[in-house]
């Protein structure tokens, strides 16, 4: 008998290790990097309809945050900026194009759970927005704070955050109300500005650039609360840490060029002549960053020269040039906000 255990003991030992050989060589079977520059495009997953994020312009052209990062994306993979292809998603098919790997990543703004993160195929890489939800209500409501929405009917979009931290919120204040829920953020604001229901609720960035598609947007409100902490992540496919560390770090690249002064207009200066080590380090002048993650050395260079620093992207799409926002948290920490890069050293 003790022979017996013995040998299935170690045919249990043997049959783990071949499982976990099995597992590694999935995992190392996995390199997105290699498939886009085969391919010579970027695909880029994108919730269409949303001001100042993903939207088509009056020019026919697909525009927004979320645009300009993919952008940035592909010109540093690709050295090409215009090498994208964006495809349109709702949030369900958004999550399972990521898990198909039929999409390299989408940029559009989901919110960063423990949920979405573990165990579901899925990496969220680094937060592009910090946000929070709030409502939305119309003016004639007679409302001023989310306290006062008790028997209010909500309009959700299924698979959202939003309806689980509206009930955190109700139970904390002693509220009832009323839900009802649609299939994707689109139509559940459809069903908001066609009076379906009281409160349309969403990150309240979200808030701010839906309201301006509104049939009559002065007649709306967005109440004070923010009722949540929403991180924003682009994500990409689990199990491809090359690639993630491609989209953390430019992502970062954007960041850190705000901080260091570098814009679109004076990076080849900035590059050819500055004297500072971080930032020739990051433009490719000096150090071998690229080919740590598979790229050439004017991989952050390219994505900056492409779309400019977060700030200049911000201001072209949710600041004074696009919606008019606030940055609030998104301001850099030096100014008392929350981003922050990583050194490139």
């Amino acid at each position: 008998m003790k022979f017996l255990n013995s040998k299935i003991g170690r045919l249990t030992v043997m049959s783990a290790a071949i499982a976990s050989l099995g597992i590694m060589a999935t995992v190392a079977k996995a390199d997105r990097l290699a498939d886009v520059k085969k391919a010579g495009v970027l695909h880029c997953g994108v919730v269409p309809g949303l001001p100042g994020y993903g939207f088509i312009n009056k020019e026919g052209k697909m525009v927004g945050f979320d645009i300009d990062l993919c952008h940035a994306i592909g010109a540093a993979v690709l050295g090409d900026a215009k090498k994208i292809k964006t495809t349109k998603m709702s949030l369900p098919v958004a999550f399972n194009a990521m898990k198909a790997g039929s999409v390299d990543v989408v940029t559009h703004r989901f919110t960063w759970t423990f949920g979405r993160d573990v165990g579901t195929g899925l990496d969220f890489t680094r937060v592009m927005v910090f946000d929070g939800q709030g409502f939305m209500v119309r003016k004639k409501l007679g409302v001023t704070s989310g306290k006062q929405l008790d028997g209010a009917t909500f309009c959700f979009s299924s698979g959202a955050t939003t309806e689980g931290n509206v009930a955190d919120f109700a139970a904390a204040n002693g509220m009832k109300y009323k839900a009802v829920t649609f299939g994707s953020m689109g139509e559940s604001q459809k069903a908001y500005n066609a009076g379906r229901c009281d409160v349309f609720t969403t990150d309240k960035f979200g808030l701010g650039a839906r309201r301006t598609s509104m049939t009559n947007p002065s007649e709306h409100m967005i109440l004070p609360e923010t009722i949540s902490n929403e991180p924003i992540s682009p994500m990409v496919p689990h199990g491809d840490q090359v690639w993630k560390d491609i989209v953390v770090w430019t992502l970062n690249a954007l960041i850190a060029a705000e901080e260091h002064g570098i814009t679109s207009k004076n990076i080849d200066d900035m590059r050819d002549n500055s004297k500072n080590p971080f930032v020739q380090r990051m433009l490719g002048k000096t150090g071998k960053f690229g080919n740590k993650i598979g790229l050439g050395k004017d991989w952050a260079y390219n994505a900056i020269k492409a779309v400019g620093n977060y700030g200049e992207i911000w201001e072209r799409n949710l600041g004074k040039d696009g919606l008019g926002m606030p940055r609030g948290k998104n301001t850099l920490h030096t100014k008392g906000g929350l981003l922050i890069s990583p050194p490139f050293r």
